[in-house]
């Protein structure tokens, strides 16, 4: 079998991403994970053993706080009520063709845009264009910028910005009745 057909599909990866996503606001050992690097897309096999680089030097890691899945529950339903999410990610697209798939993820943009504008403010973390020449001084908030690529020596630091980023500067999730089970995503229909 060639490694090609190995390749998830778009709306695997689509179904993936979310997954992530979701899993991350849950799971604080996840989002450390994934945040270290420890989870994602394997690096390419070097085609010779190079030598060993300084490494730049790495924060401590602070102490882990325990996340409560309310507000990640909360989120959820908010996704699935106004973009289907859950039904999208639960649905199994391997019937459908890439343009069915294709419409329903425009449904699904759309709902998942809706509830991120009426209840975040995000805003990027660099402001230059990406594709631009960034100096990072020595100092640079380790939180906030990720270091790729060949990274040697101690800052400065001089690159090419490839993502901005994205920092929510406000979060304005309804508040939760004390009785609410947000464990209930959405509730179950009944059509009389």
């Amino acid at each position: 079998m060639s490694k090609t057909s190995n390749l998830p599909s778009f709306g695997s990866r689509i179904s993936l991403a979310f997954g992530a996503f979701f899993k991350t606001l849950g799971d604080a050992e996840f989002a450390a994970r994934v945040r270290d690097d420890s989870v994602g897309p394997a690096a390419a096999p070097a085609a010779a053993p190079a030598p060993a680089p300084v490494a730049a030097p790495v924060p401590a890691a602070a102490p882990l706080r325990e996340a409560t899945p309310d507000a990640a529950l909360q989120l959820l339903s908010l996704f699935q009520r106004e973009a289907r999410l859950i039904d999208f990610t639960q649905e199994n697209l391997s019937a459908y063709s890439d343009a069915d798939i294709g419409a329903a993820a425009r449904v699904v943009h759309e709902g998942c845009s809706k509830v991120l504008r009426e209840h975040f403010t995000i805003d990027a973390v660099r402001s230059e264009a990406e594709g631009s020449r960034v100096t990072l001084p020595e100092g640079f908030d380790a939180s906030a910028v990720r270091l790729t690529g060949n990274v040697v020596g101690k800052a400065p630091f001089t690159g090419t910005l490839s993502h901005r980023g994205w920092r929510a500067s406000s979060v304005r999730l309804p508040k939760l009745a004390e009785t609410h089970d947000a464990k209930i995503l959405a509730p179950a229909e009944v059509e009389l």
